[in-house]
Parts: structure tokens; sequence; C-alpha cells
């Protein structure tokens, strides 16, 4: 999928794969409403619409990001509802039958997370859960009877506190899938800092990268 890539914007990477493929087996029901949060170039709302959903709403809190992904569906021919704030705000009232989200879930030094510039699409506080808690809390009332969500996160944020979260919230979820790949830039430059946390091993150079579906009962 050729999609525009500017600077500032988060390209897809191993992250958006992996949550693709998950996409692509989530059997989609008729007339299905799709959320994607944290959508950067609109590459998994695009996916969706392409799946046959029957309306696609993609949110970032990034103004960047809106343009770019609109411009994307724009250029593709999909119908694509983009929406500028943060996480589920701009969607507030509303319900779905599918949620994507690949939320900033990178550990960071700092606790406090940025307001700006490019570390706003990873950095995630000192647990990478900043984000990820948030989604959690609020996930299970977007989800439509039957509805399911599909998130994506590092190993190093806990996949199973996840998986708790929502199932106390009301929703039956599982790790559905997992991916170890190399360290990308970011983690690379981290690797001395997380070793030092006890984070990872002495030798370890690659990340699990985890999808944890959720669905709310019908």
């Amino acid at each position: 999928m050729w999609l525009l890539r500017p600077p500032g914007v988060y390209a897809p990477q191993d992250d958006t794969s992996l949550l693709r493929e998950a996409l692509l087996r989530e059997p989609l029901a008729p007339r299905a409403r799709v959320l994607d949060v944290g959508t950067g170039t609109g590459a998994l709302a695009l996916a969706a619409a392409r799946k046959g959903a029957a309306h696609v709403t993609a949110v970032d809190a990034s103004r960047r990001a809106v343009l770019t992904t609109k411009l994307n569906a724009l250029l593709a021919g999909l119908p694509v509802h983009v929406r500028h704030g943060d996480l589920f705000r701009p969607v507030h009232g509303q319900t779905f039958d599918l949620v994507l989200a690949n939320p900033p879930y990178v550990v960071s030094p700092r606790a406090r997370l940025p307001r700006r510039g490019r570390a706003r699409a990873w950095d995630a506080g000192e647990d990478g859960r900043a984000v990820l808690d948030r989604i959690c809390a609020q996930l299970p009332l977007l989800l439509r009877p039957g509805g399911v969500a599909l998130i994506v996160h590092s190993a190093l944020c806990d996949p199973d506190r996840t998986v708790a979260h929502l199932a106390a919230g009301g929703c039956k979820a599982e790790v559905a899938d997992r991916r170890l790949i190399p360290f990308g830039p970011v983690m690379s430059a981290r690797a001395d800092w997380l070793r030092g946390r006890g984070l990872i091993g002495p030798d370890e150079d690659r990340e699990e990268l985890a999808v944890v579906r959720a669905e709310r009962p019908a």
C-alpha cells in the first residue's frame, strides 16, 4: 500500500504490519463501523475501508497526521472520516464494531509524556503504559455488543496486564498474536538504559510485540 509519509508522522512499521494482519483475519459485521485511534498515516484505517467496513473513523492527536491521513484517503479514493483529538474524545458517545489501536508504548526515562514532536508517537512513560491504561479504561464503552478491539504494544508493557484490565471492564480478552522484531532506532538508543533497569538482558537486541484482542459479549 503506497502512502504519503511526511516527516513528523509515524510511518507504518512492524507493529502496524502485525495489527493489519490481525485486522485482516477479523470478520466484519455487515455495515461495520471501525475506529482507528492513533492513526498516523492512516494505514490501518485504509486497510479497514478496503476490507469492506461501511464507516471508518481515524483519530490522531497530531494535526500533521490528521492531514496526512486525509490526503492518503483522498489519493486512495476511500471514505475515511478523520478527526483530530486525544484518544477517544473526538468520538465521544459513539460505538463501534471494531476498534484498532497502535498507541505510544515505548518505555521512557521521562515520566512526563511529550506534548509535541516525533517522540509523542512512541514515548509512553516509565512503564510504557501511560496511554495504554487510558485505552483499557475507556475501550469497553466504545464497543458494540459483539464488538472487537485489537491493540498492539510491546511485551515490555506487560500484555497480561492489558488482558486483565480489559477483562475487568467486561470484555473477553487474550493475547492473539506475538512477534519478535529487531530493535528499532529508539529501542537501540535506549538499550543501555533498559539493561540498567533490568528490562532486557545483556545481549538482548530484539523486542517482542503483542496484539491483544478484546471482545464485548453480545
